[in-house]
């Protein structure tokens, strides 16, 4: 007789919702690391662009080219608060992803236990049937030996 899960279906189910939500949860880790990335990208050439102005302060600059850093000190300044804003928000969603994958794993490990047990159960009822006739064959036999 083959085994047969009755939830099989269900399983397969869960399976599946697993799976799909790994590749979401896989997908969001890797927009927020090209975000973090572009961030820390804006946040280091900032800091070059002051270590330049710095210098060129020191020999001397004009004030055009004074604006001039200023303004893109300031565009750079605008990008890294985009930058930690949408960092902010791809944190939330890869950790709002990983609750999610973590809640489908649970659900599948809750199937994959059910099933472990049903066919725990139907183990010991087969053996215990095994034996039940063992012990009819060896009562038959017994039986026909002494008449």
């Amino acid at each position: 007789m083959a085994y047969s899960f009755r939830f099989q279906k269900l399983l397969e189910l869960k399976e599946n919702e697993k799976d799909q939500s790994f590749v979401a949860y896989q997908h969001s880790v890797s927009e927020f690391e090209n975000v973090a990335e572009k961030l820390y990208e804006s946040m280091n050439q900032k800091e070059t662009l002051e270590k330049s102005k710095e210098m060129k302060m020191q020999t001397g600059m004009s004030v055009q080219e004074m604006r001039h850093y200023q303004q893109f000190v300031t565009n750079l300044e605008n990008m890294i608060h985009h930058y930690q804003k949408l960092v902010i928000m791809k944190r939330n969603e890869m950790n709002e992803k990983q609750s999610d994958l973590t809640e489908k794993n649970i659900e599948l490990k809750k199937f994959e236990k059910m099933k472990e047990k049903q066919l725990e159960k139907l183990t010991s009822e087969s053996k215990a049937n095994e034996m039940k006739e063992m012990d009819d064959i060896s009562i038959t036999q017994f039986m026909a030996q002494g008449n």
